[in-house]
């Protein structure tokens, strides 16, 4: 008997492209997790504390040069379910092809809400685009604001 895999996972390497606007855009894969520090401010989610602690997108060095992004630069990260403006911080250990957002809100607005009968939505291996943008970060209420249009 052959089985199926229940979650095809299909790594991307990231490919610069430019959009219509002519700015700078890399498709990549997102993952997100529990961060000690979001982890450490859940009980306190409309805190600036909690924002600071999930409210951010990490990619390495050279994404962010291939984006001509600078941490703490808004960055636009949109999949299939979903977009959210995020500012750019650095990991090195991350690979090109992945970015990380924390579990969380931010995380929460562009992930597959399917959850495939488990109750949490797939956190891992999700298709994304990273661009740099102006657009503002929403705060948590404005966030939940969106869910309400």
């Amino acid at each position: 008997m052959t089985h199926k895999p229940f979650i095809d996972i299909r790594i991307v390497t990231y490919n610069i492209k430019s959009t219509v606007k002519g700015v700078r855009m890399i498709e990549t894969i997102l993952i997100s997790a529990r961060t000690i520090d979001q982890g450490a401010t859940l009980e306190e989610k409309t805190s600036q504390a909690y924002f600071d602690a999930a409210a951010y997108c990490e990619l390495n060095e050279g994404n962010l040069e291939a984006l001509g992004v600078s941490v703490d630069q808004n960055v636009k990260v949109a999949t299939a379910h979903g977009m959210v403006v995020l500012p750019a911080k650095i990991d090195a250990r991350l690979p090109d092809d992945i970015v990380f957002i924390p579990m969380g809100p931010w995380a929460n607005a562009i992930v597959d809400p399917d959850t495939c009968g488990c109750g949490m939505p797939g956190f891992k291996g999700v298709p994304a685009t990273v661009e740099a943008t102006t657009d503002p970060v929403l705060s948590m209420k404005e966030l939940m604001a969106t869910y309400m249009e």
